[in-house]
């Protein structure tokens, strides 16, 4: 069998990804920390995330799908794996082969559970205001969950990322519910969730960005290291007289004599158009090289002045998280998630 090496990779950063954990359980107080490892890890790889946030003591993750669980098996000895979105009846053979928990979203739910579920313990989600998945409060209260072995109650924040009201008022909603429903666990704090402080802790966090290097909120700036670090391949570097345009649309024009370096990266791989026009960058051995002209679909150009870049070379995007999401206007979770397959995953 041939093994070829992809012209992209994704350096991943061990020590601060177990680092950017350490911080959120710190700041969790008495509540565990967990970790939410869908989309396969927010794009770094779930398998090798929760390996090593294992080893670091995390004991609770999340995943969205069933088919993202069972590629997680078997899993690290002594954690515990939960799927948040439930059980379809399609998913009832997954839900009672694996050893994992669903995490309930509807009266439907709750009944097919409590049919087929043969008693297993199962986690509950509360809506309290997020108008996402999850039963109503009154469902919660009313009965809906009598019977159930529920190990984790969780709700989710719907704007803890904002200075709003509306915490303090999901906080007030889950406290009701707490009081009324039974469960061995409550969770209502996701990353930004941790940093409004202990009273919203409860007895488990599921931090999610924040892992990956994303800021969640300002308390966090300076806790929160970056962790990957996409790279690009060189494939030409070619000389262009003044007055000369380079890319699609002939957007950008050198105004002097310029050398550019065509690295095999484009929107296909996650890297938008957005960074195109000089708003994107890459670095070189501590040299800055402006992106010019447009990002095409496998292809960008970037201009390298008088650094020594051959063919072959590696470049370093720009991707610190929330610097690149404020200058291009994609959310954090879209830089991340967005790096596609054809990134080799370079743990070290």
């Amino acid at each position: 069998m041939i093994t070829i090496a992809p012209p992209q990779r994704l350096r991943l950063d061990s020590a601060a990804l177990v680092s950017n954990w350490r911080w959120l359980a710190k700041a969790s107080g008495a509540a565990a920390c967990g970790a939410a490892i869908k989309a396969d890890g927010y794009g770094l790889g779930a398998r090798e995330v929760m390996k090593r946030l294992a080893a670091a003591g995390c004991r609770d993750f999340f995943v969205a799908t069933w088919a993202e669980a069972a590629a997680l098996m078997p899993l690290p000895a002594g954690t515990a794996l939960s799927v948040l979105h439930g059980v379809g009846a399609s998913d009832m053979v997954a839900a009672l082969t694996l050893p994992v928990r669903p995490v309930l979203n509807s009266v439907e739910q709750v009944a097919r559970w409590r049919a087929a579920g043969e008693g297993r313990a199962c986690d509950v989600m509360v809506d309290t205001g997020m108008g996402r998945l999850g039963l109503t409060a009154a469902e919660a209260t009313g009965g809906a969950l009598a019977g159930l072995a529920v190990a984790t109650l969780l709700s989710h924040l719907a704007s803890a990322d904002e200075e709003s009201a509306q915490n303090a008022r999901q906080l007030a909603a889950f406290h009701a519910v707490r009081d009324a429903v039974p469960a061995q666990r409550y969770s209502l704090a996701n990353s930004a969730g941790i940093c409004l402080g202990a009273d919203y802790g409860f007895d488990l966090t599921r931090p999610g960005i924040a892992l990956y290097g994303g800021l969640p909120r300002p308390e966090a700036a300076g806790h929160i290291r970056q962790v990957a670090f996409p790279e690009a391949r060189v494939l030409q570097v070619r000389e262009v007289a003044a007055g000369e345009t380079v890319g699609y649309g002939a957007t950008w024009t050198a105004s002097a004599p310029a050398r550019i370096a065509v690295a095999n990266i484009g929107y296909a791989d996650g890297y938008l158009r957005c960074h195109g026009g000089g708003t994107g960058s890459a670095c070189w051995q501590g040299r800055v090289l402006p992106v010019v002209g447009r990002v095409s679909m496998d292809l960008t150009a970037f201009d390298v002045g008088d650094a020594a870049i051959g063919e072959g070379d590696w470049l370093t995007l720009d991707y610190n998280l929330p610097k690149v999401s404020a200058r291009c206007g994609l959310s954090q979770y879209e830089l991340l998630t967005g790096l596609g397959a054809r990134f080799g995953r370079d743990w070290r």
